[in-house]
């Protein structure tokens, strides 16, 4: 007993001391410190917008401003909000948590979509309740229940319909089910397939002007580090069949189901991105708070390579077209979360805001980010 209470003492003069000497390393580790490692073009600058949103993935914009996110190893959705318009956040909501891989969001009518792997859930009325957010309706569970590749991603389209990949449940197979983009009204009526050969989709965006769909694809592992490529493709009308599991990037079979099968009775990508870059999430520029040679151009999030010998992505591409509308080139818009061989941060979602700067969602650093143009250089 005589002893208790020194001993006691110097551990806690021991924490304290400890928290001291870190407390510049975990500074140094914050998303605000890192964002200086953040490579832009002349003009633009980027801050940080909201951290603690656990595992950022997909968001979305509800009509009264508050930023949702969803997210896939947390199981949560969030909701920010920004009241004062200054892009930093004012407070982080919990809406919801204990789903499955709920990644893929969308907001319409008032109400939030958030896609959980075999199901699609509607919250009515949610930037009204942030403080007690409602049960959630079940506007489809016909998806299948397989996690591996079966997070969403969800993007209503010009034609009011709801549009969802189902990923591949594996690496590389043939299953039916599977490998597809599929829409259904609002109310989770008329599910039907609107592409196939898409072994994993994780970014979907409908084009300002033709209201087409165009979306990445992450291609096959395991063919080394630069083969397959993944893929920006470009679906103009239902129906089309993009290759997967019999042709990658548009002119390399498959070794295993390749056999008897011909790339050209394929759907070729509009543009073939790096090898194991995971292209996800997308959106075409509208605003005009960037220069005008931003508009109609498309951002896509690349969250960056976990099965290559180097790593490669963690960066905003940013891809060009004519205008025809034609893809013309690409080019690396954002980059800086990979440090030589390390990552601190995995861009996976862009979202342009109505003043035409754009929010970048990040999942490893469970930040959001913004992104301007002031047109004055770093």
């Amino acid at each position: 007993m005589t002893f208790k209470a020194p001993f006691s003492n110097l551990f806690f003069l021991c924490v304290a001391l400890l928290a001291v000497i870190l407390q510049p390393a975990l500074a140094a580790d914050s998303p605000t410190e890192k964002l200086e490692l953040i490579q832009l073009p002349p003009g633009f600058e980027i801050s940080l917008f909201a951290d603690g949103v656990e595992n950022a993935r997909q968001l979305a914009l509800g009509a009264q401003g508050t930023v949702f996110a969803g997210s896939r190893k947390a199981g949560k959705v969030h909701a920010v909000t920004d009241p004062d318009r200054d892009y930093v956040a004012n407070r982080v909501y919990l809406i919801d948590d204990g789903l499955n891989m709920p990644s893929g969001l969308e907001f319409r009518g008032g109400s939030l979509y958030v896609g959980a792997v075999d199901r699609i859930l509607r919250y009515d009325a949610i930037e009204n309740r942030l403080d007690q957010p409602p049960e959630p309706v079940v506007v489809s569970d016909a998806f299948p229940d397989k996690t591996r590749h079966g997070w969403k991603y969800l993007r209503f389209g010009p034609d009011g319909l709801l549009y969802v990949p189902v990923g591949a449940p594996c690496n590389i197979c043939e299953e039916a089910g599977f490998a597809q983009i599929r829409r259904l009204q609002a109310d989770g009526r008329g599910m039907e397939v609107f592409a196939e050969g898409v072994r994993n989709s994780v970014g979907l965006a409908f084009h300002p002007q033709t209201g087409e769909l165009w979306f990445t694809d992450n291609g096959r592992d395991l063919l080394g580090d630069d083969l397959p490529g993944d893929e920006l493709n470009h679906a103009p009308q239902p129906g089309l069949h993009f290759g997967y599991p019999y042709c990658h990037q548009g002119d390399s079979p498959d070794p295993e189901f390749g056999a008897g099968k011909s790339c050209a009775n394929y759907k070729a990508p509009a543009l073939t991105l790096g090898a194991h870059v995971a292209a996800l999430g997308l959106t075409f520029y509208t605003g005009d708070q960037f220069p005008e040679d931003y508009r109609g151009q498309l951002f896509i999030a690349q969250h960056g390579s976990w099965n290559r010998s180097e790593k490669v992505g963690y960066n905003i591409l940013l891809v060009r077209f004519n205008g025809e509308g034609a893809v013309t080139g690409s080019e690396v818009f954002a980059s800086g979360w990979l440090q030589g061989q390390e990552n601190w941060g995995r861009p996976n979602d862009v979202l342009q805001m109505p003043d035409g700067s754009l929010l970048v969602a990040d999942d490893q650093a469970h930040a959001i980010y913004h992104i301007r143009y002031t047109g004055a250089a770093k």
